[in-house]
């Protein structure tokens, strides 16, 4: 049994229900699915940072702590923890609320997502410093 845990203090990037359409064999959410939302939440914050169209490139220690189940409320929450010359790292943490009458809420998993900022010409291009 996890504990339940607070929502992060700031808004997610994206919100959705799994429905049951989203499950595997077993009747939990397939993972694929998850992967599919931590993506689009962490390339909302790269292309706002980029200021443009990003590509996925890599994603680094994607971590499956607990199951999610059909009718949850799924919250993604993306941060940008690294923007180098034509790349942009977003850290996505995942949260269950499920029974939402009770306020249980879970984390769910967490992964490490990098992009590339490209042009029209699908190449990569520059990253403008912070402001």
């Amino acid at each position: 049994m996890t504990k339940p845990v607070k929502l992060p203090d700031k808004n997610p990037a994206l919100r959705i229900i799994p429905m049951p359409k989203d499950t595997n064999a077993s009747g939990d959410i397939f993972g694929g699915w998850i992967m599919s939302q931590v993506d689009m939440a962490a390339s909302v914050e790269a292309s706002r940072r980029a200021k443009g169209r990003v590509v996925t490139v890599a994603v680094k220690e994607f971590q499956f702590h607990q199951p999610v189940f059909v009718g949850d409320l799924v919250s993604c929450f993306a941060e940008v923890v690294r923007v180098g010359r034509t790349s942009i790292t977003v850290f996505v943490e995942v949260y269950a609320e499920r029974n939402r009458q009770q306020e249980e809420c879970i984390k769910v998993t967490e992964a490490t997502v990098t992009f590339v900022a490209v042009g029209e010409d699908r190449r990569p291009r520059l990253v403008d410093p912070p402001e």
